[in-house]
């Protein structure tokens, strides 16, 4: 059994420890810092996603193959996004919702559930009305990394550059023709419930995603 379903305070929990408790997107990068010192940036979490959800609406996918989390999305609007002004290749289009994160967990990676996953949010955008996705990519992430989606994967489904940089280019989706998008959602849904099965030992939450830690980018001057 497998579903896709909007991220909420009642399933929160089930993003991974470390995304659970990540406010790099979420807070300036000050404010990010004092939250951290603090110890509070689980709550800063919560109390975004709930603004999020009373001012604009859904904001975030998670996706659950055999009642599992195996994978989300998060997204929202340029200005409920603190960190896009630390970009050098900023600002977001006045047309788009940015995509801050894709992740999936480490044993099923490969196996299409990011590619889903940003079929769903585009799924939910075109109902919305919205023209486009963008997103800040990582040119050349780390092991370490992992708050900037790879480039790469985003080029790999049907994102295109529109401002380039060698470490932090910008990439957009145009969801005009997003229609197909729709259809393709449960039809990839089908087909990775036949193709995928959860580890017998895999039965906590997310334990980790194949996106790695990236420092925050220096503002550009």
């Amino acid at each position: 059994m497998s579903s896709v379903i909007g991220i909420t305070l009642d399933n929160i929990d089930e993003l991974p420890k470390r995304c659970r408790s990540c406010v790099f997107w979420e807070l300036a990068p000050q404010m990010g810092e004092q939250a951290a010192e603090y110890g509070n940036t689980e709550l800063e979490k919560e109390a975004w996603l709930s603004s999020t959800l009373l001012d604009w609406g859904s904001c975030g996918k998670i996706v659950h193959i055999d009642r599992m989390p195996a994978g989300y999305a998060m997204y929202a609007p340029p200005a409920a996004v603190p960190r896009v002004a630390s970009f050098p290749t900023g600002p977001v289009g006045h047309d788009a919702v940015l995509l801050t994160a894709v992740a999936v967990v480490p044993e099923l990676a490969g196996g299409g559930i990011g590619r889903m996953l940003v079929q769903a949010v585009a799924k939910d955008l075109t109902r919305r009305g919205v023209r486009a996705i963008e997103a800040f990519g990582d040119a050349a992430p780390t092991a370490d990394s992992h708050c900037v989606i790879p480039a790469d994967f985003l080029l790999s489904v049907g994102f295109k550059t529109v401002r380039a940089h060698h470490r932090w280019p910008r990439l957009r989706l145009e969801l005009r023709s997003g229609l197909s998008w729709k259809e393709d959602v449960e039809a990839a849904l089908e087909r990775l419930l036949n193709e995928i099965t959860i580890p017998a030992q895999n039965t906590g939450a997310l334990p980790a995603i194949e996106i790695p830690r990236t420092p925050a980018p220096a503002p550009a001057h």
